[in-house]
């Protein structure tokens, strides 16, 4: 039984050919946010991503070579100097988007509605930072480094992407942000090699953007159908 098992794992994990990568790439990273963005109604955001998530699990499972604990690994190697640069960098920017777009809006949740805020900064983590960084992250790199530019011009490449999914949105200061976000996070797993660190950099990034009054840009109301 255990010699059966182990062949029927070889079977499942094998290599799928460049093709088949190319084919996985395209409809996942292009084809799925293309659609999200121009035949989505906002209403199926979530069903939608919990769907995108879940696609990208079961990739990312059957990717030779990973393993689930590799998502922990570099949990205490997490560098504060980068957590606050990014931070910092969030911050300064969300402060001087908001100061020529949206004055009205600076600090609104912890003004108005601090209750929201705070579920906003305990349920962030794991509904939006950590799935997406998985899918973007970890996927992205694990299962189609095959296929990928050099180093330098993947991390430039993933960040595009990142910011594709955003689309839906239609918005120019969240395709900026999410593309400079996902410079960032794609610095951290891949030339840092450290998930966790790509995973604390999103979330500190995307405590500060709503904590700031910059996530009237980035909440699903804001989904438009643009035809």
């Amino acid at each position: 039984m255990s010699t059966f098992w182990h062949i029927d794992l070889a079977l499942e994990r094998r290599v799928p050919s460049k093709g088949r990568l190319w084919g996985e790439f395209v409809l996942f990273y292009l084809c799925a946010p293309l659609g999200m963005a121009l035949l989505m109604p906002p209403e199926a955001l979530f069903p939608v991503l919990l769907g995108f998530t879940a696609a990208g699990l079961g990739f990312l499972h059957y990717t030779v070579g990973f393993e689930w604990p590799d998502l922990v690994r570099g949990l205490r190697q997490i560098e504060g100097r980068a957590v606050l640069a990014m931070a910092a960098v969030t911050a300064v920017t969300a402060a001087i988007v908001l100061r020529l777009t949206a004055p009205q809006d600076a600090l609104i949740l912890v003004r108005e509605h601090p209750l929201l805020l705070a579920m906003i900064v305990l349920l962030y983590p794991p509904i939006s930072a950590l799935p997406q960084e998985i899918v973007f992250r970890s996927l992205f790199f694990r299962r189609y480094g095959p296929i990928l530019p050099p180093v330098r011009w993947a991390i430039v490449l993933n960040a595009a992407l990142f910011s594709l999914a955003h689309l839906m949105y239609w918005n120019w200061i969240v395709s900026a942000m999410t593309f400079f976000g996902g410079i960032a996070f794609a610095w951290a797993y891949e030339l840092r090699r450290n998930f966790p660190m790509a995973v604390v950099l999103h979330c500190v990034a995307g405590w500060i953007v709503f904590a700031s009054g910059l996530g009237i840009f980035f909440y699903s109301g804001n989904i438009v159908r643009p035809f």
